[in-house]
């Protein structure tokens, strides 16, 4: 079948990117050749995708639940997998609300599929470096009261976003349009910067990823923790996504990959 023209093949899309790293079907050879290049870097590439997948899984567990929040903006979504935001929360309120965001063509495609089976669920393209577009999608308008506390994820988006691009002012402005009771959810790579072979890699890594796809930065700690300035954090803070509340206890040590990972949930008050 012919591949809607709006959706280029010839280049690696970072929603595509994504999707071959968790073991999905909706890529294409050139983006699974920018997963085939960072595997010499992280052979266990596919695990740490994985990783942050479970790890957003869990958080939406938390705010659908815990923190009681029925409605929900994943920003930057991707493309569906086995398990996403909204079969998460639906199972444990099943008229929550999610609102997924992306502004890849791809995503935009399978966003519509989205819309004819769930009532409850909905898509917007737009690009969530501008907030402002975003939180005037109709959708979001129409299907999302922010007079009531919601549930906002950047999940894995923002080291996307370069530092001239401001992350921390676009993490604001979507916290300013929210109710207090809010939730941010962030999971961001991370660059320990302390000359070990975790920081090693993770310059390896930010080098080859930019040379193919043109925008990955690792963050230090101080520059994600910034990210959340102003909020209550939830225990136990900003860690490594597998130690996140996890489902279990560990039975094996984490990859080194895993380790250039870090992830947060705070509370707008």
């Amino acid at each position: 079948m012919a591949q809607p023209p709006q959706i280029d093949t010839t280049k690696p899309s970072i929603a595509r990117v994504y999707d071959a790293f968790v073991g999905g079907k909706d890529n294409f050879e050139v983006d699974r050749e920018v997963l085939r290049q960072i595997q010499h870097l992280v052979p266990e590439a596919i695990q740490v995708g994985r990783q942050c997948r479970a790890w957003l899984i869990r958080v939406v567990r938390f705010m659908a639940g815990n923190a009681g929040v029925d409605q929900f903006l994943d920003l930057g979504s991707g493309l569906p997998t086995a398990e996403n935001t909204h079969q998460a929360a639906q199972r444990i309120n099943s008229e929550a609300t999610v609102i997924y965001v992306d502004n890849d063509p791809s995503v935009a495609a399978h966003g519509r599929a989205l819309l004819e089976e769930n009532d409850y669920t909905h898509f917007a393209v737009a690009d969530l470096r501008d907030p402002e577009q975003v939180l005037n999608q109709v959708p979001v308008r129409k299907y999302l009261d922010l007079d009531r506390p919601v549930g906002l994820i950047h999940s894995n988006t923002l080291h996307h976003v370069t530092n001239g691009e401001n992350p921390a002012a676009i993490v604001r402005a979507y916290l300013d349009a929210l109710a207090p009771g809010s939730y941010l959810a962030i999971s961001h790579l991370h660059n320990p910067g302390d000359g070990s072979e975790h920081a090693k890699l993770a310059a390896e890594s930010q080098e080859r990823f930019n040379a193919m796809m043109g925008s990955c930065y690792y963050r230090n700690r101080e520059e994600i923790q910034a990210l959340f300035d102003g909020l209550e954090m939830v225990e136990p803070g900003l860690v490594h996504l597998f130690d996140w509340w996890p489902d279990g206890p560990r039975l094996t040590e984490p990859s080194g990959g895993e380790y250039n990972l870090l992830g947060g949930v705070a509370r707008k008050p």
